[in-house]
């Protein structure tokens, strides 16, 4: 396991501080906000601590506010149902005594059922794709101070880099992720994990069809909600082709959908996310750095 992973692993390593009430720390840094796919999978995490029976299946979730990162974060369980096949979460995080976040998760004890999936799309073998520091360096002759860093997410771009200048106008994106190391037998911890990666990149396809920048002060992005759908058990730290379009921007608002697949074609995940996108005048401008 890599260190940026084994800080990530020891991020979601919550603090029990009462009955159904965890805390939840944070990088340290200079990010202004709080990275919401961390929020989650910690929210997500909670949820799974107070269930004895059964896998996440789901989660649908809002972000409220902005994190703050230099405050911990109170994640609030409340265990709305627990039945036979079913147990249903809300979780609330809370920082400053407001919530910032909030979570409905749905955890499911398999069973047999009707089978079908989409076909999952052609793509080359991550084998052949250049990690992206590498292909940073490749195509720009350097390496950026956020590239340099080391990251718990390892990702491999197919077609051009999202921040490529001549990038493809379509609204798609896609990559191969996985955690930068070997994890725990813990299928809670690697759901948390795929939920972190999950917000990484969805900006990527509804930013793809326009010429705005996240570091030119024109444009202001957020994540504003993140749905979910578990369908298989899977490895976080084993290859996932990550394949996401955005059908629709409108009204300050993009949608981003996302498919996640094992290397052996089999559907692991949905998403579907929706982002703020807000062009920045001398009106509207408002200052800090997005959440994603």
């Amino acid at each position: 396991m890599s260190l940026a992973l084994d800080f990530l692993v020891d991020l979601l390593d919550l603090e029990a501080i009462e009955v159904n009430i965890f805390r939840g720390k944070h990088p340290e840094g200079n990010r202004q906000r709080t990275f919401g796919g961390q929020v989650a999978a910690q929210a997500l995490m909670a949820a799974g601590r107070t269930v004895d029976n059964g896998r996440v299946h789901s989660l649908h979730s809002y972000f409220l506010r902005p994190g703050d990162s230099s405050a911990p974060t109170l994640y609030e369980v409340d265990r709305i149902r627990d039945g036979k096949s079913f147990a249903t979460r809300r979780v609330v995080a809370i920082q400053h005594g407001q919530a910032i976040y909030n979570m409905q998760a749905s955890f499911h004890a398999d069973e047999v059922g009707l089978e079908h999936q989409v076909t999952m799309p052609d793509a080359p073998p991550p084998e052949s794709v250049l990690p992206v520091p590498q292909r940073v360096h490749t195509e720009f002759s350097s390496v950026d101070d956020w590239n340099r860093l080391p990251h718990p997410i390892e990702q491999r771009y197919i077609g051009e880099l999202p921040w490529d200048p001549a990038h493809s106008r379509e609204p798609r994106q896609q990559l191969w992720i996985r955690a930068d190391g070997e994890l725990p037998d813990d299928p809670l911890l690697h759901a948390c994990v795929v939920t972190y990666a999950s917000d990484m990149n969805p900006f990527d396809a509804m930013l793809a069809p326009h010429d705005v920048r996240w570091d030119n002060g024109t444009f202001m992005g957020a994540s504003l909600d993140h749905c979910m759908w578990f369908h298989h058990d899977l490895r976080a730290d084993e290859w996932l082709l990550y394949d996401m379009d955005s059908p629709v921007a409108h009204g300050g608002r993009g949608l981003a959908r996302g498919f996640l697949f094992s290397r052996d074609g089999e559907l692991k995940v949905s998403m579907v996310q929706e982002g703020l996108m807000r062009l920045l005048t001398p009106r509207n401008e408002v200052p800090g750095t997005p959440m994603t």
